[in-house]
């Protein structure tokens, strides 16, 4: 599970690229009961949605040319510049270099061998979200992978130096657990998987995406439709998990939600 005591490795921060800003605010309020509150002027329209308060992700304008909506996934690292010169070593892509962000931190942004952006955050004077793992806040996240058998498994390990730990989930379904080097297993942060043929067919590309807790799958399934988002996944239970859905929100970026099973 996810908590804000932060270590190398684990997420640490997530943000929302969208090309309606004001859409996509007003969306996740309604959804979530997220407040947005900007970061200024001089943030080029970045701000943070909070929840009590407390931040509990990003949102931005799309910066990127040909960038498209997408929740972008941060994990932490002590040093972002050795962690640029590790992924390119592992075959992956700086889309953005290093660079201090005032004095909150040093972000980088990346892409892994199989074209799944991510993106890590050095801590300076914020850590990372406020709040995580507990009710309309973040709780899991997932790689969506076309190669998990090589490219991605030995990108991100000698990346960021994961656990894994696979999960055979059905007689064609392996689940791979993802955890910070050295933690338990309530330190698992995430999982990945690989696409399914069909899916690949159809044209899905790798791609990592954001799990929110929520206290009532059914309830949030249904204000989440009701506000525009198109359903990929209906609610369904994963025995041993909890009850989950997964979207496209009203500009197009994936994330899903969940009751878990201990939660």
């Amino acid at each position: 599970m996810l908590t804000t005591e932060y270590v190398p490795g684990a997420p640490n921060w997530l943000d929302l690229g969208s090309p309606d800003t004001d859409a996509s605010a007003a969306f996740y309020s309604a959804v979530f009961g997220w407040d947005f509150r900007s970061a200024g002027p001089e943030a080029g329209g970045y701000g943070f949605f909070q929840l009590d308060g407390k931040t509990v992700a990003g949102l931005g304008p799309l910066t990127e040319e040909g960038a498209r909506p997408s929740w972008t996934v941060y994990f932490h690292t002590p040093d972002a510049d050795a962690t640029a010169k590790a992924v390119e070593q592992g075959g992956g892509r700086v889309r953005v270099a290093p660079a201090d962000v005032f004095s909150f931190g040093r972000m980088a942004a990346f892409a892994d061998p199989t074209g799944a952006d991510f993106a890590v955050w050095q801590p300076g004077e914020t850590s990372g979200l406020e709040a995580v793992g507990v009710p309309d806040s973040l709780s899991w996240v997932e790689l969506y992978t076309t190669d998990a058998a090589a490219a991605v498994k030995a990108f991100y390990g000698s990346v960021f130096s994961w656990r894994m730990n696979d999960v055979q989930m059905g007689p064609e379904l392996t689940y791979t657990l993802l955890a910070p080097s050295g933690a338990g297993e309530e330190g698992n942060h995430g999982g990945l998987m690989q696409l399914p043929q069909e899916n690949l067919d159809a044209g899905s590309t790798a791609e990592w995406h954001p799990y929110f807790e929520v206290s009532d799958c059914d309830a949030t399934f249904a204000k989440a439709t009701a506000a525009g988002a198109t359903v990929l996944i209906p609610a369904t239970d994963a025995p041993g998990v909890g009850r989950f859905a997964m979207f496209l929100d009203p500009v197009g970026a994936a994330f899903a939600i969940i009751k878990s099973a201990m939660g």
